[in-house]
């Protein structure tokens, strides 16, 4: 079976509109987290949230003509940004390519027409479309293969990319761009999250979203997008690629239990660690650093916990877990590609992201949990969590390339 490996890299989120500025201000503590701008929260309980601003619509428009923007929204422009990043990084030449063997998969957990992008009728069709993202990339570099979205809630961009670790590994696929896109921050995201009790109404951007704490009180809304450029290591030899890392194992499971509480005590994202882990073939006690699903809430992050206790035992205490939403927010369909981003570079260069506002220690989560402060470690092995609702869980694992 072909080993899959990652190639390229983007990413845009509130902390850096590539991928270089992202990890800079993810290691270095810095938080996008404020109080909303694009709207008023007067009618609101939650006030702060992780938006991007207007600056990375000026790289975007120096990578797309104005008509191709015109039928886009803020979330698809965020996807179409950290996408070409991701291409330009991988250095991959498409006329070098069998272009009926690369294919687009891209996690859309929603279109993101909100607000004033609702009111705008214009290319009303095109901007609802979920799957515009991938049609316009392979439009862009002429590809051939599959191009489809996914929907999947907070799974979406994990589950993009084992979808496509299979296809590549079934020999369907030589490439493969995967990733996802988070939407605006709108009233009607707002209020339906706060209906559901699952957003923070903490007014301090320094406290408001604090995983794995005693004084956590759900989870903060980020926007964002990340894209994975994977291949199969026949493929990416063959044209000399550089290679960032192996993607080593990747579970879905569904815990067809609940449409917004996990499962008790953690037991479906237990399963889907261990499916991962043996898609893998390998062992718990060889994972060095877990970027964990770590919402914030209070049922995710004790059953997260708990599973993490049940997979690797008396050795989870060893292993250092921790949440990037702390810093950017919980970026929906845009999560599990923008952690696998964190977790690539961690492995590149030795350092696991902190937990930021980690504050009171919750005496039932007694993990390490790298509060406030990055951590330089010497790391082989990473586990990426992605639970979303729904029960629709996916785990991704990713190894050090020993070519």
């Amino acid at each position: 079976m072909e080993k899959v490996v990652v190639t390229g890299l983007g990413a845009v989120c509130s902390i850096g509109n590539n991928v270089d500025e992202y990890w800079h201000s993810l290691i270095n503590s810095a938080s996008g987290i404020s109080k909303i701008q694009g709207i008023s929260t007067d009618e609101h309980d939650t006030k702060i949230g992780a938006e991007v601003d207007d600056s990375f619509e000026e790289i975007v428009k120096k990578q797309w003509k104005k008509r191709q923007l015109n039928a886009t929204t803020k979330s698809a422009r965020m996807g179409l940004c950290a996408s070409v990043e991701a291409v330009e990084n991988s250095g991959i030449n498409f006329d070098e390519c069998d272009r009926t063997r690369v294919a687009v998969i891209y996690g859309v957990s929603e279109s993101g027409m909100r607000g004033k992008e609702l009111d705008d009728r214009k290319n009303f069709i095109l901007k609802d479309m979920l799957s515009t993202v991938p049609a316009m990339i392979s439009m862009r570099y002429n590809i051939h293969g599959a191009s489809f979205s996914i929907a999947t809630a907070c799974a979406t961009s994990a589950n993009a990319i084992v979808i496509a670790k299979q296809m590549i590994e079934s020999g369907v696929y030589d490439v493969v761009i995967a990733g996802g896109m988070a939407g605006k921050i709108s009233h009607d995201i707002l209020g339906g999250f706060n209906q559901l009790l699952a957003l923070s109404v903490n007014p301090d951007p320094e406290t408001a979203c604090r995983p794995f704490t005693k004084g956590r009180d759900g989870f903060i809304m980020g926007e964002g997008a990340g894209t994975l450029v994977l291949e199969s290591e026949t493929f990416a030899k063959k044209r000399n690629a550089r290679i960032y890392c192996q993607v080593a194992g990747g579970a879905m499971y569904s815990e067809a239990f609940n449409m917004t509480a996990p499962e008790t005590n953690g037991t479906g994202m237990a399963e889907c660690m261990r499916m991962a882990l043996e898609n893998a073939g390998i062992s718990p006690e060889k994972v060095d650093y877990i970027n964990a699903h770590g919402t914030s809430t209070g049922l995710n992050d004790k059953y997260e916990t708990m599973a993490i206790k049940e997979i690797f035992g008396e050795n989870a205490k060893n292993i250092p877990i921790s949440s990037t939403k702390s810093a950017i927010g919980h970026t929906l369909g845009a999560c599990g590609a923008l952690e696998a981003v964190v977790c690539v570079k961690a492995l590149e260069n030795g350092i696991i992201p902190p937990t930021l506002h980690y504050d009171e220690p919750d005496p039932e989560l007694d993990l390490d949990y790298v509060p406030n402060k990055a951590r330089e470690k010497e790391l082989n092995v990473v586990v990426s969590n992605s639970f979303a609702f729904g029960g629709r869980n996916a785990t991704l694992i990713f190894n050090k390339y020993n070519g």
